[in-house]
């Protein structure tokens, strides 16, 4: 049994650690409520926006865009969001297993024609640690992200689409629900499947989508071809923007819940080491008393 005093250090120990998750939860808990906010603010934005642009493209126009196009994969990019610093649980470790997983589905294309984009330090290092040449992204998309440099990102990829440097983007993201539910999603990005609700809520409403018939008729002005050159990339623009803010949002949301565990755990810690340090304790003294007493009958 250990004595007294490695019991009374290890419990001086706890404390110190349990401060530290304390503080850390309190700090994530207060990022996550601005950057819930954010995201409840600009999904209702992003849902409308995908829906204008499926309802208004279903209407049979002839017109035709070099997003919507697919051709035969033979170089694909991947971008991959992940944190920039650890204690956040399993976030990052589902990430970068989600990455693995797709990698081997495009091995066959070979390592130089697989491109990733990696958002966040974790999962830039562990490209690396892959073999891969991870291709440069702006280094705050991931903590601190903004729309000029998601925009800037997703003009980027569209430019590669367009040119036939890559025939393919996926992103990779967690999607936040709620501080306990964080979910991991692998989205095509490009080419964009425009026949389509992209709202899958709506979709698995039956009430709501027939409440909200798609609409055919439409009064273009100044015409089709210049509407649908500037609405698909202020799509694909917002659509890389709201996966950077939901990265970041699920980010905290599962920080915040790995510290109040780890602030639980070690709680329970103190508790039973307490409860060893006083059982020693009184065991000590018991022993002493039996001592004094065993030397003063003889």
């Amino acid at each position: 049994m250990a004595s007294l005093k490695e019991v009374k250090t290890r419990i001086n120990s706890v404390k110190s650690t349990r401060k530290i998750t304390s503080a850390m939860k309190m700090v994530a808990s207060a990022k996550l409520h601005k950057a819930q906010g954010a995201i409840e603010n600009m999904l209702p934005y992003q849902k409308k926006l995908n829906k204008i642009l499926t309802n208004f493209l279903s209407a049979d126009l002839p017109v035709e865009s070099p997003y919507v196009k697919e051709r035969e994969v033979k170089r694909v990019a991947i971008v991959v969001f992940s944190s920039n610093t650890s204690l956040c649980g399993a976030f990052n470790a589902n990430v970068i297993k989600m990455l693995l997983q797709t990698i081997g589905e495009y091995r066959t294309l070979g390592q130089d024609n697989i491109l990733i984009f990696p958002i966040g330090k974790k999962v830039d290092e562990a490209v690396k640690r892959m073999g891969f040449q991870p291709q440069e992204t702006a280094p705050t998309l991931s903590d601190k992200p903004t729309y000029r440099e998601a925009s800037d990102l997703a003009h980027r990829l569209m430019a590669m689409y367009v040119s036939g440097e890559v025939d393919r983007v996926e992103i990779i993201y967690h999607h936040f629900k709620s501080m306990g539910l964080q979910i991991l999603l692998r989205e095509m990005y490009l080419p964009i499947d425009l026949t389509r609700v992209i709202d899958e809520e709506e979709q698995k409403d039956k009430e709501e989508v027939e409440d909200h018939e798609i609409a055919n008729d439409y009064i273009i002005e100044p015409n089709a071809e210049e509407l649908i050159a500037n609405l698909i990339p202020t799509v694909l623009s917002q659509k890389m923007f709201t996966a950077a803010v939901d990265s970041n949002t699920s980010e905290h949301a599962a920080r915040t819940l790995a510290m109040q565990v780890a602030t639980d755990n070690a709680n329970e810690l103190i508790q039973d080491l307490t409860k060893q340090y006083n059982k020693s304790r009184q065991q000590a003294i018991t022993n002493e008393l039996l001592d004094i007493v065993g030397g003063s009958m003889k």
